[in-house]
């Protein structure tokens, strides 16, 4: 009976032990399987989080050598300004992760600025992108040109580039989505909250300035200033500096606003509904004039006469150009339009110069067109700007134009043992009307006509 029990027995002690090895088995391959696994999971982790990194950074190479090439190479100009604006707005952009260099900063009207280069009007018409841009190292970020009612602007294609000659010509025309559109915007920002001061930049960054570009619908009249006018009294609150433009070429009669008797007039309105402002708000922005780079000596010389007794507090050198300077190679450069890059650099500067010796040292100017390095920035500033704007360079060097620009000026002024106030201090100085340059004519032509009726009476 034993015996018969232990040979049961026997089969079900090998099957469990048979089962034990399966076990056993399948423990034994699952365990490389669940190894490699969580290794796969923590390699792509690591990866995407690094990516992230790298993403985030906006002076990665993947930024200058990749996404921007393949943006401008893969979409028509305009298609990719919109697209880099929405990535801009959506949050999900690349930002400079550095502080500013002590020798960078720079001051303007009194007020503090982290570094001296500021992104101009074009870029983000409709203020949609703010923080975006802010967030990518701009001190200055001027969104605009805003007109007073929307309008679609020109017809498309209107922006094409010259890639060889790193140039852009735009003929858009003022596309807009009007003031109440872009001052909702603006209020909707965190820094609503911010109480109505002086103190406090409406940028709501200290160091930073907000700027809003003034435009002129196409179908308003073009002696009249009230698109101006309007533009001043609804974003004055919201805004640090505000910009009369009327040097764009791609509004017809626009630059006639240039123009001696026009242009008082002009300011003279701007200037006033800007101080009438303060009586309600406790923010008085700044007003600047826009010129464009085509103007004459003579005509820069008159318009400088008319800013020094107007009460504007600035100027900004300059909008496109609708020459086209020599060398120029690609195809597009006979589209109609304003054209923007390195070839304007020289037109701006020129104008840049002759305002500069006939405006004095308290109208600070602002320099654009055509900076594309550190260098070229050093040469505004030692021509009396106070600042620079960049537009079409940040379009083909990508989000890290910004930094790589401040980078380059960091090492050149610390080579040269200096900071950029101190550049632009010795440059508006020397090269700045002095304060009584008038008054010395007065009396040199007073003196002159008494000299003159002395020898007349003596001859007599």
């Amino acid at each position: 009976m034993l015996t018969l029990r232990s040979r049961l027995r026997r089969p079900l002690v090998a099957h469990h032990n048979l089962s034990v090895q399966r076990k056993a088995s399948t423990s034994s391959k699952s365990s490389p399987i669940r190894l490699r696994t969580g290794l796969y999971a923590t390699v792509f982790a690591l990866s995407s989080g690094l990516s992230a990194v790298y993403y985030f950074d906006c002076r990665s190479a993947l930024h200058r050598y990749i996404l921007t090439p393949l943006l401008r190479y893969g979409l028509d100009a305009e298609t990719g300004h919109k697209l880099a604006v929405k990535v801009l707005e959506s949050g999900f952009a690349p930002k400079d992760p550095l502080p500013d260099d002590s020798v960078l900063e720079t001051e303007i009207w009194g007020a503090r600025c982290s570094n001296p280069i500021g992104l101009a009007a074009g870029f983000d018409k409709d203020g949609e992108a703010i923080e975006g841009l802010f967030n990518l190292g701009f001190s200055w970020v001027e969104i605009g040109s805003v007109t007073p009612k929307p309008q679609p602007g020109n017809p498309r294609p209107r922006v094409f580039r010259l890639p060889e000659d790193d140039s852009l010509i735009n003929r858009y025309g003022f596309p807009s989505q009007g003031h109440s559109a872009v001052v909702t915007r603006l209020r909707a920002r965190s820094v609503a909250d911010v109480p109505d001061s002086e103190s406090i930049p409406a940028s709501g960054r200290p160091g930073s300035l907000l700027c809003v570009n003034l435009g002129k619908n196409k179908e308003s009249a073009l002696e009249s200033i009230d698109d101006f006018v309007r533009g001043v009294q609804v974003f004055g609150p919201h805004a640090d500096v505000l910009v009369v433009n009327v040097s764009s070429p791609n509004t017809p009669g626009l630059r006639d606003l240039q123009r001696r008797s026009q242009l008082k007039d002009l300011l003279s309105g701007v200037v006033r509904a800007r101080n009438d402002l303060h009586a309600t708000f406790q923010r008085k922005p700044k007003l600047m004039l826009k010129l464009s780079p085509d103007l004459e000596a003579e005509d820069v010389r008159e318009i400088a006469d008319i800013v020094r007794s107007s009460g504007v507090d600035g100027v900004i050198v300059s909008n496109t150009t609708i020459s086209r300077p020599r060398g120029l190679t690609h195809p597009n450069k006979t589209e109609a339009g304003g054209l923007s890059g390195p070839p304007l650099k020289h037109l701006s500067l020129a104008v840049l110069r002759t305002l500069r010796s006939n405006l004095p040292e308290s109208i600070p100017i602002i320099g654009c067109g055509g900076i594309t390095s550190g260098a070229d920035a050093l040469e505004f500033a030692r021509a009396g700007a106070s600042m620079v704007q960049i537009y079409t360079h940040f379009g083909y060097d990508g989000v890290g134009a910004c930094r790589r620009i401040k980078n380059e000026l960091s090492e050149d002024l610390r080579r040269e043992g200096t900071t950029w106030k101190e550049v632009v201090r010795k440059a508006v100085s020397q090269a700045s009307l002095k304060a009584d340059t008038t008054e010395t004519r007065e009396q040199s032509m007073q003196q002159l006509m008494e000299e003159v009726e002395i020898l007349h009476k003596t001859a007599g």
